[in-house]
């Protein structure tokens, strides 16, 4: 039809999926299938200590699977953490890479994955963006143990530049994973803070993506249905619920299934510039900022908060725009509340002096573009002040 040839929108999803406690029980008989010799296990000191990863390395013991454990990767992860991960994957000749862990966790073994594929990208810097790899990344299996991030199901990952003093957002379709593996039980673990702030990760990826330029029927199906599940079982969910903590595995799948396609917003730009200067945790940066972007967001999208108030089971039959977007933003609040989630800036040690610099790198992180009001610098140093 003549003048819609630019209307395509696209979806990317992964391969295969599995749900539900124990589905880890799947993972060896699908390396069989596929054939995987030598496994790089990509995960982090805390989850081998504590006995998570023995979950995972015992299925494979079991099943006498060749395997190595890489263990180095630090919250928000840098550019060294990568370069050791991938030393270690071409020294041990790793045909797949089993990462088990969170966020951090998972887009680390997306950036070992791409550059022992792409090895021209090896600096890292140059993969910020859309990159044009030409390879797909050495096979992933993602087993998330935290409910929030949905890297197990998205093309992004996010790797820290420690010179300087950056996140570099990549967004490459090379790099979703090939199997992910959803077991609450590898989630059950989690600390009280951890699991709010990562299922409010999820919220946000939720509510970001619904209200972003690209937001589409598809997107928005994915979108809502995890703002509705996360706002009935995140509290649940973190009081060790175990059918509530299945719902919030479910949740924040269906946010990355939405998220990944068509973008994020400010509340993301902002939050990736505390965790790059200050190490505030992901989760809770973004949680932080939420409530004050929806509010400013609202602006050029009010007409949207409507169906987000029904997605958490509020009655705003009679209700104007305006009165629907003050019950959304007063209902996260609330909830982040009871979830004791700091609500300022200065109660994560973020420093006055450096908003100046946080703004200007938040302006030209690559979600901003799909924020859905044009923002300034003046804008995002004016929400920094408010969120104080």
């Amino acid at each position: 039809m003549e003048g819609r040839e630019n209307l395509a929108n696209r979806i990317i999803l992964n391969e295969t999926s599995y749900f539900g406690w124990n589905a880890r029980e799947n993972l060896v008989p699908e390396i069989k299938k596929r054939k995987f010799q030598n496994i790089l296990v990509v995960t982090d000191e805390t989850l081998m200590s504590c006995g998570v990863t023995k979950k995972v390395l015992d299925c494979l013991d079991e099943a006498q699977i060749s395997y190595h454990v890489f263990d180095k990767v630090k919250p928000n992860p840098t550019i060294k953490n990568c370069h050791d991960g991938i030393k270690v994957c071409q020294e041990v000749n790793a045909d797949a890479i089993v990462c088990v862990g969170g966020g951090s966790v998972i887009d680390t073994a997306k950036c070992i994955g791409i550059v022992v594929e792409n090895p021209e990208f090896y600096d890292i810097n140059s993969l910020e963006g859309t990159a044009d790899t030409k390879n797909r990344s050495l096979p992933i299996i993602a087993l998330p143990t935290t409910a929030g991030t949905a890297a197990e199901v998205t093309i992004n990952y996010v790797i820290t530049d420690e010179e300087n003093v950056v996140k570099r957002v990549c967004v490459d379709p090379n790099d979703i994973p090939v199997l992910a593996i959803i077991d609450t039980e590898l989630m059950a673990g989690m600390p009280r803070l951890t699991a709010a702030a990562t299922g409010l990760d999820a919220l946000t990826h939720a509510m970001e993506g619904y209200i972003t330029k690209a937001h589409w029927e598809m997107t928005d199906m994915f979108h809502l249905k995890s703002m509705s599940l996360t706002f009935k079982n995140l509290e649940k969910a973190v009081n060790k619920d175990p059918e509530a903590m299945d719902k919030m595995g479910l949740s924040e799948y269906l946010a990355g299934m939405g998220f990944s396609n068509v973008g994020l917003g400010i509340v993301h730009s902002m939050a990736h510039q505390l965790g790059a200067t200050y190490d505030v945790a992901h989760g809770i940066a973004c949680a932080l900022f939420l409530p004050y972007v929806l509010k400013w967001n609202s602006e050029v999208c009010k007409e949207r908060f409507r169906d987000m108030a029904n997605a958490f089971g509020i009655d705003v039959q009679g209700k104007s725009d305006d009165e629907c977007v003050d019950i959304v933003v007063d209902a996260v609040r609330a909830l982040e509340t009871k979830l004791g989630v700091p609500q300022h800036l200065s109660e994560v040690k973020v420093k006055k002096e450096d908003f100046n610099t946080l703004a200007s790198k938040a302006l030209v992180d690559p979600c901003t573009g799909g924020n859905p009001r044009e923002v300034t610098k003046e804008d995002i140093l004016a929400l920094l002040e408010e969120a104080y």
